[in-house]
Parts: C-alpha cells; sequence; structure tokens
C-alpha cells in the first residue's frame, strides 16, 4: 500500500515514508487506502497475544514487510512491559472501558510505538539501502522524549536529539529525559512552548543548509514524533485489539459499537482511531477530549482552525499544543484527497494562523467527531470522583477524557459504550493528582508519589522511584531560532 505526502502527489513505499519521517515537500506520508478488515479477523485477532496482533495489524498497513517479519520485530519491542496483555482494556461502571496504554518503560503511551520505531527504522534503512547514520530529531510535549531516548539509546546506526520546552513538562517528565544514559542521545530544552519546539523541529528538515551540514557528517534525518508514519502505524494496532477483545467477550456488538474518547493535542492518537474505524472497527463517535489548550475543541464546533490564543500550562501538559501537526492527515481526507487544497490551509495557517473548512466539510468533521474540553479544575474534579466512586487511580491526560466523555453523554445522551484512552500512569504526574485527592505532600514529585502510593496503596512504579537519585546527564539550553546549532553541538561533544 503506497503512502503519498499530504502537500503533494508523489507516493511512496511504507519503508521509504519511515526513513524521511516527513516529507520533502514539508507534508506527512499518509495512505492511499486503507484495508478492510472483516467480523471473521476481528475474531481471528481476539486470539492472538498482543505482539501478534500488532505484526498482523503492521502488514496490512505498511507494504515491504511481511507478517513473518514483523513478529519478532513486535515481540522484542513489548518485551519490556509490566502488563503480559501490555495495552490491557479495564472496565469501569456505567458502561465504560479503560485502555491502559502506559505499561511500558517510560510509563506513557508513547512506548506503543517507540519500542517499536527503531526496529522498523533499521529494518526500512536497510531496504532503502541507506547507510548513512538515521539522526532522529523530535519536539516532545513530555512523554514522547523519553519514549524516543529510551527507545533509540544505542541502536547501531541512530541517534537521537530531543526538544523539550523548557518548564513546560512535569517534574518526573524533565528528569526522566535528563538523565538518559546512551552514547547516541542528546537532549536539550528550548526556551518557549513546545509548538515553538515543533515548528523548529519541522523547520530543520526543511532547510537545505543544515540538511547538507548533517550529510557532511555522514548523517540523514528522520522523526520519533507522530508525523513519522512509523510512529502513527503501531498506535492502530491497540484500538483494533481493543475492539476484538470487547467483541469476543461479549462487552460490545456489531450493532452498537462503541464510541472513542481520545485526550489528544497533536490529534496522532485519535487519528490512529479513526484509521482504526476506516479499517472496520465498530467505532461510532470518536471523542477527542482536550485541556484549556482547545483549538481542536473549537474547529471540530466551528470548521475553523485558529492558533492565534492564549497559550496555557496545564496539569495535562502533554497537551498543552496548538499546532495540531496530525491533523494535516485528516485535513487531505476532508479535502478527497486534494493536496493543493491541504497545502493552501496549511500556507494560511503559517501566514495568518488560521484556516477554515468548506461546511460540506465541517459536517462531515462533526459527523466523525465530538470536541470537548476541560481544565485543570474539572480535571482534578474528576480524578477524585473516579478513584472515590470506583477506586481507580488516574493522571490529569486521562482525567481529562473522562470528564470530556462524560460531557458528550449530558449533551447528547447517548449511552454506547465507551472506550476511554489512558495515555500515562498517574505517578508521572504525582503531585497533581496528590494535590486532586487532597493528599498532603512536603516535598517534591518524588515526595508527592511517596504520599499518594502511602494513601492509595496503588504501587508506584519503581521507574519513577528511582529517578530521585540519577544523575542529570543533560543540561543543554536553547533559544528556539538556535536548534540546528544545539544539534549540531550535540554531535561534536
Amino acid at each position: 500500500m503506497p503512502f503519498i505526502s499530504t502537500r503533494g502527489a508523489e507516493q511512496v513505499s511504507a519503508p521509504e515514508a519511515i526513513v524521511r519521517g516527513i516529507a520533502p515537500d514539508g507534508g506527512l506520508y499518509a495512505p492511499v487506502s486503507l484495508p478492510r478488515l472483516t467480523k471473521e479477523d476481528f475474531a481471528a485477532l481476539a486470539g492472538m497475544d498482543y505482539a501478534s496482533r500488532a505484526a498482523h495489524t503492521l502488514a496490512l498497513l505498511l507494504d515491504g514487510f511481511t507478517e513473518e517479519e514483523l513478529l519478532p520485530m513486535a515481540r522484542a519491542a513489548y518485551s519490556r512491559f509490566d502488563c503480559d496483555k501490555i495495552a490491557p482494556v479495564k472496565a469501569l461502571e456505567r458502561n465504560r472501558y479503560v485502555l491502559e496504554l502506559f505499561h511500558g518503560p517510560t510509563l506513557a503511551f508513547k512506548d506503543m510505538a517507540l519500542q517499536f520505531l527503531p526496529w522498523l527504522m533499521t529494518a526500512s534503512a536497510r531496504k532503502q539501502g541507506e547507510n548513512r547514520e538515521i539522526a532522529i530529531l523530535t519536539a516532545t510535549s513530555g512523554d514522547t522524549g523519553k519514549a524516543a531516548l529510551e527507545g533509540f539509546q544505542d541502536v547501531p546506526g541512530t541517534s537521537v536529539t530531543v526538544f523539550y520546552p523548557q518548564g513546560g513538562v512535569s517534574a518526573v517528565q524533565e528528569k526522566q529525559m535528563v538523565t538518559s544514559q546512551g552514547k547516541n542521545v542528546h537532549v536539550c530544552a528550548v526556551k518557549g512552548n513546545f509548538d515553538d519546539a515543533q515548528t523548529g523541529v519541522k523547520t530543520l528538515f526543511g532547510d537545505p543548509a543544515f540538511i547538507e551540514k548533517m550529510n557532511a557528517l555522514g548523517k540523514t534525518l528522520s522523526s520519533a514524533n507522530s508525523i513519522n508514519l512509523g510512529r502513527l502505524a503501531p498506535q492502530v494496532a491497540y484500538y483494533l485489539s481493543a475492539c476484538a477483545e470487547l467483541l469476543a467477550q461479549g462487552n460490545i456488538n456489531w450493532e452498537t459499537g462503541l464510541n472513542v474518547c481520545v485526550p489528544t493535542g497533536n490529534f496522532g492518537n485519535i487519528l490512529a482511531a479513526w484509521y482504526a474505524k476506516r479499517m472496520g472497527a465498530p467505532i461510532k463517535k470518536l471523542i477527542c477530549a482536550s485541556n484549556r489548550n482547545d483549538v481542536l475543541t473549537d474547529f471540530i464546533r466551528t470548521g475553523i482552525y485558529d492558533r492565534v490564543r492564549p497559550f496555557h500550562k496545564t496539569i495535562s501538559p502533554s497537551m498543552d499544543i496548538l499546532i495540531s501537526s496530525n491533523l494535516e492527515r485528516f485535513l487531505l481526507e476532508l479535502a478527497q484527497g486534494d493536496t493543493a487544497q491541504v497545502n493552501a490551509w496549511m500556507k494560511e495557517l503559517k501566514e495568518q494562523g488560521r484556516y477554515e473548512i468548506t461546511d460540506a466539510q465541517k459536517a462531515q468533521l462533526t459527523d466523525a467527531f465530538f470536541g470537548g474540553f476541560a481544565d485543570d479544575e474539572a480535571t482534578k474534579k474528576e480524578i477524585a470522583a473516579l478513584w472515590r466512586e470506583e477506586h481507580y487511580l488516574t493522571d490529569p491526560h486521562t482525567g481529562v477524557a473522562m470528564e470530556v466523555g462524560e460531557q458528550y453523554r449530558r449533551e447528547t445522551g447517548d449511552e454506547t459504550p465507551m472506550l476511554i484512552v489512558s495515555t500515562a500512569s498517574p505517578y508521572k504526574f504525582a503531585a497533581d493528582v496528590a494535590q486532586a485527592l487532597s493528599v498532603e505532600v512536603n516535598g517534591d514529585a518524588f515526595a508527592a508519589a511517596q504520599a499518594l502510593e502511602a494513601a492509595t496503596q496503588v504501587k508506584a512504579p519503581k521507574a519513577v522511584l528511582a529517578l530521585k537519585d540519577m544523575p542529570v546527564l543533560h543540561t543543554r539550553v536553547c533559544e528556539k531560532d538556535q536548534m540546528g546549532q544545539a544539534v549540531l553541538e550535540g554531535f561534536s561533544d
């Protein structure tokens, strides 16, 4: 199955798209078509373990890879998860289910793809005859950074440079990144917000002078952000997996299906759910849950994407985003494959800070998606209520999703079973979760983790507690217009 840039007509194979990360014209690679699964296919998935489900899904999505080739990659990728099911589905009350995606080594959903991506990346490079080092450049709003650093640590033929917004991630997220080991890993704080870091990385991909300097060093650029096809494809697998399990258990049926609520800022996680729906998963409504940075909520409700608005730092920092890169892939579908139209929208966004879709396109958007947001106060109330009523401990991002899921039910009366995507361990944000539960904390984020564990008896991951005494190895800070220089300096250290 070939892939096309959202901004041009060139078609490439999956290995080429994965190695490139972003298209030369600045667009993202999107599938020209998607395979369709039958009821029998979902029944077969239910009988597989998670690694087999992932290998089967990726063989359908990525041309140039066979299921036999992908299976050992999947088994290796998911060998470090602390739950045999990898992505378990937990039942709550009122026909709600939680898809837990935080059982990987960095305790966030990014592990689901970023433990797999190094295998896909190196295999793709071999298939493309690429002998240069693959230099991964990644911007992070909190979780992608450590997951990329962990996934690519000391992987031969690769290096990874992560940029994160200074003061814009949680204390645990930052400590995870700046203590990262590995001869091929680099970390740099950017004086700005996530959008500044993300824009800076995209700019470097389109900078001929920077690319030439990297080439002279024997390096070719790629990305570990969800703009990379190799990041997005493994995410589709966990939605197909969850649907297969719920169908097999009789918790949902083909007629009523289920709604899926996803906390998202960059639109990648919910786009993967949309692709799963397109592939035949019995998903009805996709509920897009935002925090106070509600640019996606407004877009879904009005058809106008307007990034010219205040930027809010929240207790769900991985969603503190105003430029949702992955939305571009969905725009290609709204435009019915018209890359010139997507190009025009992206030009308007860059130059004017906004663009607007047509009424017909808006109708298509609202038919598939519901948009809502939750501020910090509402998020904390939901975290507290969920613990009080169901003894389920959750992080602020999942708290946003829980609240927006309730908004959807109140506004629509739709009681269809709902799958809520849980994207991080509560212990990555222990101080805010403790505050939501009125747990007294004396000390830093690590003291908060211990206090939260004592109050709830929900065991804190060893990976969080061990961070406190780990030495800081990365102290580089740069201005948002000096990111290229920071990359080059990292290679000269």
